[in-house]
């Protein structure tokens, strides 16, 4: 029971930590990644569809990232929902086959706003993987018939009928 409980506390973690990975890979760096446009969803025929299902992503130039859709009717979709990205900051043009992304130079006052965005992204992803082994083993308490604080339940129940909660005084 205890190498179960192990073996899915570790797939958690890793899952956590690959999730990081995705969620860091979406940051902006000096130049247009096809990765930033990953979590662009398109409203495709009334769904919402990722991106990289609708269009190929090619990056010929540090600053521009060009998407060639499958669909040529959804060209105005995709320009839309890119516009539509808080987070971008990007400027996209459409020609009629592909649409031309064209990111913004990095100002200092935008370096800024990315390193305080990398650092609470990076702080969640240290409270999800922290937050694994504990929960394991409470898992693990359970299974021998500790309660989730992993203390035996009878003594903890003993505990709490012996020393009742202190009362305030009223003021």
């Amino acid at each position: 029971m205890i190498a179960d409980v192990l073996a899915d506390t570790t797939s958690r973690m890793t899952r956590a930590v690959d999730a990081a990975k995705e969620d860091f890979a979406t940051v902006r760096t000096g130049r247009a990644n096809p990765q930033m446009f990953q979590k662009v969803l398109v409203d495709y025929y009334g769904s919402p569809t990722p991106l990289a299902q609708l269009a190929s992503l090619a990056n010929p130039e540090a600053r521009t990232l060009v998407i060639t859709p499958y669909d040529k009717s959804a060209l105005k979709a995709i320009e839309q929902a890119i516009r539509d990205m808080p987070n971008l900051g990007a400027n996209p043009t459409n020609d009629g086959n592909i649409v031309r992304v064209t990111m913004p130079e990095l100002t200092a006052e935008r370096r800024k706003e990315y390193v305080k965005l990398v650092r609470s992204k990076g702080e969640d992803a240290k409270v999800q993987i922290r937050r694994h082994p504990s929960q394991g083993e409470g898992r693990a308490g359970r299974s021998q018939g500790r309660g989730r604080r992993g203390r035996d339940r009878t003594r903890r129940e003993g505990a709490r009928r012996a020393h009742p909660p202190a009362r305030r005084p009223d003021r």
